[in-house]
C-alpha cells in the first residue's frame, strides 16, 4: 500500500479539549487501510489515554442524515468508515467556552477527540456513511444528558444541506435551545476523612469538593467503595488514614485495612474510572536511620504504622494517575502536639520532651496548597515529599518555641532520650498497650517538588502564625 501522510494532532481554539486528529490512510488498488486508534501513537501526540471501552458503528442509509447534538458525560473519540460527515460540536460545559462551535468535514482521513461536555453531532454527506465512535463509558438507558436543537440561532451551524432537507428523528426535531439547556457540570472532587486535620484543610482549599467522613464513606468498607459513583468524580484526595500510632500495635487489623488495603481499593478504581487519586504517606515509612529521604529512597519502616502505610504506598503507585504525597509531623486544627504544648504553656505545666527525633513540622494548610499545585500545574504523576523548610528540629525545640511563643520561658522544657522517655512513661504489663519505634530522623528532601514550581513554607515561621489560634 502507499505512503500516506504523518499522524497529526491538532488542538481547536475556540473549544478547550477538542482535537482534530488527521489519520494516515494508506491506499492501493484493492481499497484503504487505517489505524483508527492508535493508543501509544496518538498518547504521545497529546491525544488523552481516555481509556475507551465501547465501540459503537452508526449506519446511516442516505445523504442528509443527521443527529445530536448530543452531549454525553463521556469522551468520544469519531471517526467514519465509510462516507463522509459534516461534523459539528458545541460546549455545553459550565464556563467561558459555554457555547462555542466548531465544524469539520469528516472522511476516512480524519478523526476528532470530543471531551466530556461537549455536544456532538453531524450530518451525512453521501449515502451510506458509516459512523463509528469510541466512548470510555458504557452506555446505560438510565443515563440523562443534555441535547441542544439543532437550528439553534445563537450557535448557528451551518449545515451544509438544510434542516428543513435533512433526515432527523422525532427526538431530535423537539431539543431545547440553549437558553434552556442546564450546562453539563465538570466531575467533582472527592475528599476522604474529611474529619481529620487534613481533611478540613483540603476541605478549605478545595471548597467545591464533595468532602466526606467515615460515617458516608468508610474507606475500609470494600463493598462500599466499589458501590460508590466514581463516575461523578475525576479526582480523589484521600486523607483517610489510621494515624495512632502506639494503638497500631496491637489494633494491626484496623491500621492495615485503613493504611493499606483502603488504598489498594482506591488505586483499582482510579484505574477502571480514570481517576486522579491523591494519597497522603508519612516519614514513617523510613526507619530513620538516614539524615534525609527523598522520594526514591528505599522504604524500611519500623512499627505498624509504617509498615501499613509503605504497603499503602506500593498500592497506590499503580494508579495511573496519582500522587502520593509523603509529609512529616502533621499539625493542623485540633489536637496536635504544638496545640498540647501551648496548653501545658498555659497551663504552668513544665513538660519533658523527646530531643533526639528530628524533623520539620508540616501544616495541613501548606499540604493542601502543595496538593492544588500539584493538580493545578498538572505535574507529573508520582511520588512527592511536602514537609515545612529551615533547619531541621526535634520535638523539644518544637515545644520550646512554642512556649516561648505563648510567654514561658524556653527552659521550662526539659529534654530527654527516647529511650529513657519510654522508659519512664512505659505502659503497664496489664493494660494491653505498647509504645511503637519512631524514626529518629524524619527530614524529607522537597526538592523534587520544589522543580515544579512549589516554594514550601518555613516550618518555623508558620509555626509562630499557628500558635496564636491554638
Amino acid at each position: 500500500m502507499a505512503d500516506a501522510a504523518a499522524l497529526v494532532v491538532e488542538p481547536v481554539e475556540a473549544i478547550p479539549g477538542l482535537l482534530v486528529v488527521r489519520l494516515p490512510v494508506m491506499a492501493d488498488s484493492r481499497g484503504w487501510f487505517k489505524e483508527n486508534w492508535q493508543r501509544e501513537k496518538m498518547v504521545a501526540l497529546g491525544l488523552p489515554d481516555f481509556g475507551p471501552v465501547q465501540n459503537n458503528v452508526s449506519f446511516n442509509t442516505v445523504r442528509g442524515t443527521t443527529r445530536g447534538i448530543h452531549t454525553e458525560p463521556w469522551d468520544k473519540f469519531v471517526s467514519v468508515v465509510t462516507g463522509r460527515v459534516f461534523g459539528a460540536w458545541v460546549d455545553m460545559r459550565e464556563g467561558a467556552s459555554l457555547g462555542a462551535r466548531f465544524s469539520i468535514e469528516i472522511d476516512p482521513s480524519v478523526a476528532v477527540f470530543v471531551p466530556r461536555g461537549v455536544g456532538n453531532s453531524y450530518q451525512t454527506l453521501d449515502d451510506a456513511t458509516t459512523y463509528s465512535y469510541l466512548v470510555n463509558e458504557h452506555w446505560r438507558p438510565t443515563t440523562a444528558y443534555p441535547a441542544l436543537d439543532l437550528a439553534d440561532p445563537t450557535v448557528a451551524i451551518g449545515w451544509p444541506i438544510p434542516l428543513s432537507d435533512a433526515e432527523i428523528s422525532e427526538k431530535d426535531q423537539h431539543n431545547p435551545r440553549l437558553d434552556a439547556v442546564t450546562p453539563m457540570a465538570p466531575r467533582r472532587t472527592l475528599i476522604l476523612g474529611a474529619g481529620g486535620q487534613l481533611g478540613r484543610a483540603l476541605a478549605a482549599e478545595f471548597p467545591s469538593a464533595h468532602a466526606v467522613g467515615r460515617a458516608e464513606l468508610d474507606i475500609t468498607d470494600t463493598a462500599a467503595l466499589r458501590a460508590w459513583p466514581w463516575h461523578e468524580y475525576d479526582t480523589v484526595l484521600n486523607a483517610a488514614a489510621h494515624t495512632a500510632v502506639d494503638a497500631a500495635e496491637t489494633e494491626r487489623a484496623d491500621a492495615w485495612a485503613a493504611n493499606a488495603t483502603g488504598p489498594a481499593v482506591l488505586a483499582s478504581i482510579a484505574r477502571e474510572h480514570r481517576l486522579t487519586l491523591v494519597h497522603f504517606s508519612s516519614d514513617y515509612v523510613f526507619d530513620g536511620t538516614a539524615t534525609s529521604y527523598d522520594e526514591d529512597a528505599a522504604l524500611c519502616p519500623l512499627g505498624v504504622y509504617g509498615q501499613s502505610k509503605a504497603a499503602g504506598d506500593l498500592a497506590v503507585a499503580t494508579a495511573p494517575r496519582h500522587y502520593l504525597i509523603r509529609t512529616s509531623w502533621v499539625i493542623g486544627a485540633g489536637h496536635n502536639f504544638v496545640a498540647t504544648m501551648a496548653r501545658l504553656a498555659r497551663d504552668g505545666v513544665s513538660p519533658t520532651v523527646v530531643d533526639d527525633q528530628v524533623g520539620r513540622l508540616t501544616f495541613t494548610a501548606e499540604l493542601a496548597r502543595a496538593t492544588r499545585h500539584l493538580l493545578t500545574t498538572r505535574s507529573s504523576y508520582g511520588t512527592y515529599n511536602v514537609t515545612g523548610t529551615g533547619e531541621p528540629t526535634s520535638w523539644a525545640d518544637v515545644a520550646a518555641r512554642v512556649f516561648e511563643l505563648t510567654g514561658r520561658s524556653p527552659e521550662d522544657v526539659s529534654r530527654v532520650s527516647t529511650a529513657d522517655y519510654y522508659a519512664r512513661n512505659a505502659p503497664t504489663p496489664d493494660s494491653g498497650a505498647t509504645i511503637a519505634p519512631r524514626p529518629a530522623s524524619g527530614v524529607l528532601s522537597t526538592a523534587k517538588i520544589e522543580a515544579t514550581g512549589f516554594t514550601p513554607a518555613d516550618a518555623l515561621t508558620t509555626l509562630t502564625a499557628h500558635v496564636t489560634t491554638c
